[in-house]
């Protein structure tokens, strides 16, 4: 699994700094705060994204995407535990996925094997599957709220926030 060491936090500050988020950095060994599921794997707390070195890239998307996703009310108070329904986790998924082209050394996919390779469970038995033929109801929530863009075929994160 690419970790954040691999790809550069300079890379991941720039892409998080478009959404007007913070990327923290955690000390080698130490716990990372607002993680929900401890060990190497990237923590919320309010606006910032918390990871070490070896916390994987497909973790702090998947974190940042949850930030976007919310609404205000829950940003404001959030600290670790995003909450929300299972469309609302589906349309996360399917937007880290996006981002994941943004990052130089990422793609898409290189973060679905990713996905896979850390147990992320899909209908159709893989991330790319799911992506490609499964996820029109978390596609469609994104439009809907306005976190993507479609533009012929290419689809494309708007860099925008839930309010």
């Amino acid at each position: 699994m690419l970790t954040v060491s691999q790809v550069g936090a300079a890379d991941i500050r720039a892409l998080l700094d478009r959404y007007g988020f913070r990327f923290q950095d955690v000390a080698d060994n130490a716990d990372i705060p607002g993680s929900y599921w401890g060990d190497s794997e990237a923590g919320i707390i309010a606006l910032d994204v918390f990871g070490r070195r070896d916390t994987p890239v497909h973790s702090v998307l998947h974190e940042t995407c949850h930030l976007i996703c919310m609404d205000r009310r829950r940003r404001d108070s959030l600290r670790c535990d995003a909450g929300g329904d299972d469309l609302e986790e589906a349309a996360v998924c399917y937007l880290q996925i996006l981002l994941a082209d943004e990052l130089p050394g990422v793609g898409r996919q290189r973060l679905m094997r990713d996905m896979d390779t850390w147990g992320y469970s899909f209908r159709l038995g893989s991330t790319e599957r799911w992506f490609e033929r499964d996820a029109d109801d978390a596609r469609d929530w994104l439009l809907r709220e306005g976190l993507i863009s479609v533009s012929g075929s290419r689809v494309r994160p708007s860099f925008t926030l839930r309010d």
